[in-house]
């Protein structure tokens, strides 16, 4: 009969709904600000899309999330960040299922985001969606073990 390792456990900080909303508002300011620089831009070279505000949001989530451990400026501000629910880094289809999961929580008047408030692991439908937790880099009360 083989040996098997076992796989290495790690215990993780939920973080808290109020630690995420903080840090959403701080990201939808960073997004506002870079919008508007590029919407401007736009205007002046008279182009216009509709499109090119879910392309900023899917490349600024998409880069922070895969690319800078997890952490937009928002979540690092709070210390916070996203990872699998088996604790790897997420991956670039992981960060693209969590920003079309945030259209999704926000299309359903904004549910998707209170159901974090009930869930066991505060996770809303964007980190089902992805199997995603956000935890924290400090502790906090909830904690889930991987």
């Amino acid at each position: 009969m083989e040996d098997f390792e076992s796989k290495p456990q790690y215990t993780y900080e939920l973080a808290t709904a109020g630690m995420r909303f903080i840090a959403f508002i701080i990201d939808n300011i960073v997004l506002f600000v870079i919008g508007l620089v590029v919407g401007i831009i736009l205007s002046i070279i008279n182009l216009d899309s509709i499109f090119i505000g879910i392309l900023i949001n899917l490349v600024y989530h998409w880069y922070f999330w895969t690319r800078r451990e997890g952490q937009t400026p928002g979540k690092s501000a709070v210390n916070i960040r996203v990872i699998k629910t088996d604790g790897t880094p997420i991956s670039d289809s992981d960060a693209v299922i969590r920003v079309f999961g945030y259209y999704v929580s926000s299309l359903a008047l904004g549910i998707g985001f209170v159901w974090a408030l009930f869930d066991a692991n505060n996770q809303c439908w964007q980190d089902k969606m992805a199997n995603t937790y956000v935890v924290t880099t400090e502790k906090v009360k909830k904690q889930v073990t991987i």
